[in-house]
């Protein structure tokens, strides 16, 4: 389903949905008793969905589940087509991912049956909400029959509504970098009944690591292959740049203009006479890549777009001396790595969405309109004209790669 549709669902049906099982909630509640939320679980589930670059961004939070219950007892629930950095992160046992396919309404709800149908039959007992105010989400958190569930609750605040269907209910705090946020879901496993709004611990220590990749000797001899190829055996030597010109479809706003980025590999070919670029991103983003690689015009310049996996990308991250991306999931996966990714915000801010870790190096005009795209809106903005990613200039983009390739030169690194 396109996310415009996912939008609608959420909002039209989620809307009636949430309110209908909060009386349902309340009625069981009152017959049963509520469960006493401060009982340690045994057995957590995440529900992140969406957006394989904030998965990394909850890895710290994974791993304080997995010391609170063991790693064998973590199990995690996302988009079919966003498993593969769970996969990398190594942060669950492959078996415990559940992926949902949502192809279209039908087969997402049948996944969702299938995956409430496991969860309990595998005696799951605590749920982690990791969306921010999505009701989709926590519809599922409900119907998994989990004793503890935790998630976002608006209370006096102007957010979307989804009921009240957590027993542990957490306060959005705007001012919370995001992998802190996600932690400090997981810590509110840990609090009491009377401690609400959630969580009042000290957020400082949270958020504040990735675990590091580290490619087998195959792969990374795979990728260098494939870099041999794409630049047709010429101009093997010299630092790597790669631009990654497109953001996902999800959100258009955060693309910095195209012919900036053919401008950018043209200034740096110019002024690194054995520096080599090349244009990554999803098959779907192929064919706008090969234009600006065709643009930029040399034979330093190659096309990698739809090319690689998840994976592959990665370990190319290792091989590569700077990034530049626009806000999307790569700035997240290369922190990673130790490569260094220029990485340009606009719609959303760096202070809640940057990068953990790794060598990042931040550009954003922090227009008084910035960030527009946030929880409160489920991430769809009335903006029509970027201005925001517009005010970054090649020259300030370019000043830090520059800075960044010299940095590495120092360093030793060919």
């Amino acid at each position: 389903m396109r996310p415009e549709t996912i939008r609608v669902i959420d909002i039209w049906a989620g809307r009636a949905i949430c309110f209908l099982l909060t009386v349902v909630r309340r009625f069981l509640d009152g017959l049963a008793g509520r469960l006493d939320p401060a009982a340690p679980p045994r057995r957590i589930l995440f529900v992140k969905l969406i957006e394989q670059g904030a998965t990394v961004l909850a890895a710290g939070a994974v791993e304080r589940a997995a010391a609170m219950v063991g790693r064998e007892n973590v199990f995690f629930c996302v988009f079919e087509e966003n498993r593969e950095i769970l996969d990398i992160l190594d942060l669950v046992p492959p078996g415990n991912i559940i992926p949902v396919r949502h192809a279209n309404f039908a087969v997402f709800v049948l996944d969702v049956l299938r995956l409430v149908a496991r969860v309990r039959r595998e005696g799951v007992d605590a749920v982690i909400d990791m969306e921010f105010f999505a009701r989709a989400s926590a519809i599922l958190s409900f119907l998994t029959g989990a004793g503890k569930r935790v998630g976002l609750h608006r209370y006096t605040a102007e957010a979307p509504y989804r009921g009240d269907l957590f027993t542990h209910r957490v306060q959005y705090n705007p001012y919370l970098h995001t992998a802190a946020a996600y932690e400090a879901l997981v810590a509110a496993l840990a609090a009491g009944a009377e401690d609400e709004p959630l969580l009042k611990e000290d957020a400082r220590p949270l958020g504040k690591k990735v675990p590091a990749f580290r490619p087998s000797a195959g792969e990374t001899l795979k990728v260098k292959a494939l870099l041999e190829e794409a630049f047709g055996g010429e101009a093997t030597g010299g630092p790597l740049v790669l631009l990654n010109p497109n953001a996902s479809d999800m959100l258009p706003l955060r693309k910095w203009p195209a012919e900036r980025f053919v401008a950018l590999g043209k200034m740096i070919l110019r002024d690194f006479p054995q520096a080599r670029i090349a244009v990554t991103g999803a098959p779907s983003e192929a064919d706008a890549a090969e234009e600006i690689r065709r643009l930029i015009g040399t034979r330093r310049t190659a096309c990698l777009a739809g090319r690689t996996s998840l994976r592959d990308l990665i370990v190319l991250y290792t091989l590569s001396d700077v990034l530049v991306t626009n806000d999307s999931g790569p700035g997240h996966f290369a922190s990673l790595t130790d490569i260094h990714s220029v990485v340009l915000y606009g719609p959303e801010t760096p202070r809640l969405f940057g990068a953990v870790g790794g060598n990042s190096h931040v550009l954003y005009a922090g227009l008084a309109c910035s960030p527009c795209v946030n929880v409160f809106n489920h991430r769809f903005s009335p903006c029509r004209r970027n201005r925001c990613m517009e005010a970054i200039t090649v020259e300030e983009v370019y000043g830090v790669v520059a800075r960044c390739l010299r940095e590495r030169q120092g360093a030793g690194h060919e």
